[in-house]
């Protein structure tokens, strides 16, 4: 996507132990994502939180419940083709659409430098 280009962000909140065909949510949103040719998403994992349940979604001993939110920025377009996609795999859950700025950030690598990995 161009700098400066309008864009929107999608915001899914759902919660770690969701599945879906047997692998995490957040997992498997990613991977369509990826499949998708999305221009990139990030999961985060929350502290704590609660939904329209008000079920608290926090660390447990025996079981992972945290809250987990993934970020993905996009077209509007492409992610309503997305959004249409990942319904389909939720049981529960919200998304939320922004609108957003893209602004790309890269150093370039000195004249004669490799880049090291």
């Amino acid at each position: 996507m161009p700098e400066g280009h309008p864009a929107k962000l999608l915001r899914i909140h759902i919660s770690e132990g969701d599945r879906f065909e047997g692998k995490p949510l957040y997992e498997a949103i990613v991977a369509k994502c990826r499949e998708m040719g999305i221009a990139g998403a990030t999961v985060f994992r929350g502290l704590e939180g609660y939904g329209e349940s008000a079920q608290m979604h926090q660390a447990h001993l025996a079981r992972r419940d945290q809250p987990i939110v993934i970020s993905i920025v996009d077209s509007a377009d492409n992610l309503n083709r997305l959004a249409a996609e990942i319904e389909g795999m939720l049981d529960t859950g919200l998304m939320a659409v922004s609108d957003v700025e893209i602004i790309r950030v890269q150093k370039k690598a000195a004249a004669g430098q490799e880049r090291q990995l």
